[in-house]
């Protein structure tokens, strides 16, 4: 079996099962290996396709939308992540030694799985003008898991910047391609600050922030910022005390008027306030 098959198989067999995954795997492993994945129209390709599609990018998409619609969210993350980092090395120019390395140091990916994860590395740079639906499916399954979108937009820079001198701008074709997957993704401002500076991603998420301040996401600025200094009013060590509160309950106050302080922190940043 070659490698869409393994692909295919691992999808389908693991999340159907029996025979029916089996088949199933076998059947679209073949036909993206063989190339008859896509067959032309009876009246040829029209004006909906302006080049021929090819088998090797329709079989990427359909691994990945199989995986999405059976909620493998595992084969997704690693079928997406090698696709994407392989299209963003080639979108400004042929893939070089750095950026390959660069991809091998963040994934570390074991010796026995190498050559085929190398292969759909290969067949993933074959064209640049898909990754979009790639990202967007990614996004949809993480939608309320964004710390593994985050981290992949950090191995996404890294791999950018790889064959960059210091201080030297990203080319225009890989910004653009980020922006992209950045929106694709669904994050926020400081997800794309910290991706881009090389740190970290906050100990506290974006969701948690909205939870711990009791509010949507959807919130307009305005009225967050509103209810940000009412809370800070209604815990405020001193005005607990001035309620005649326990030890105790100003302790507590004083906790959970940092922990607010601190939602409020990462939300003023992922919107840039």
């Amino acid at each position: 079996m070659a490698i869409w098959g393994k692909i295919f198989g691992g999808v389908t067999g693991f999340a159907v099962g029996g025979p029916i995954g089996a088949a199933l795997g076998t059947a679209l492993g073949h036909a993206a290996d063989s190339g008859t994945l896509l067959h032309p129209p009876a009246m040829g390709w029209g004006d909906r396709w302006t080049t021929r599609p090819d088998p090797n990018g329709a079989a990427a998409f359909v691994a990945a939308k199989l995986a999405a619609t059976l909620g493998k969210k595992e084969q997704l993350y690693g079928l997406t992540c090698v696709i994407l980092c392989a299209k963003l090395a080639k979108c400004d120019a042929p893939v070089n030694r750095r950026e390959i390395n660069a991809f091998k140091t963040r994934f570390r990916v074991p010796d026995e799985n190498m050559r085929d994860i190398g292969r759909l590395f290969d067949m993933a740079r074959q064209r640049t003008d898909d990754y979009e639906a790639f990202a967007r499916e990614l996004g949809q399954a993480y939608a309320k898991d964004k710390p593994p979108l985050e981290d992949l937009m950090g191995i996404l820079f890294a791999i950018a910047r790889a064959d960059l001198a210091d201080g030297e701008p990203l080319a225009p074709e890989e910004l653009r391609f980020l922006k992209r997957v950045h929106a694709q993704f669904g994050l926020g401002r400081g997800a794309w600050d910290r991706a881009e500076q090389g740190r970290a991603r906050a100990a506290m998420g974006e969701e948690d922030a909205y939870t711990i301040m009791g509010v949507s996401a959807s919130l307009p600025n305005e009225e967050l910022r509103a209810h940000w200094k009412k809370l800070v009013r209604q815990y405020h060590p001193d005005v607990m005390a001035a309620r005649n509160a326990s030890a105790e309950e100003i302790q507590i106050a004083s906790v959970r008027i940092s922990k607010i302080n601190a939602a409020w922190d990462i939300i003023k940043r992922e919107r840039g306030l």
